[in-house]
């Protein structure tokens, strides 16, 4: 479940991005959703590793 949910998230944070770059927003913050997204995309693949 919350794999999909951060995947989502991801997806939603990447819109986000570049929806600044179209506004010409500063670079700053289109690197931070970016790497938001990247970091939920990352969580999500360590939350579907076994346990063991």
């Amino acid at each position: 479940m919350w794999p999909v949910l951060l995947t989502g998230l991801a997806g939603l944070l990447i819109g986000g991005g570049i929806s600044f770059r179209q506004q010409r927003k500063p670079p700053w913050t289109q690197v931070a959703f970016y790497i938001l997204a990247a970091m939920s995309l990352v969580a999500a693949y360590l939350l579907t590793l076994p346990a063991g």
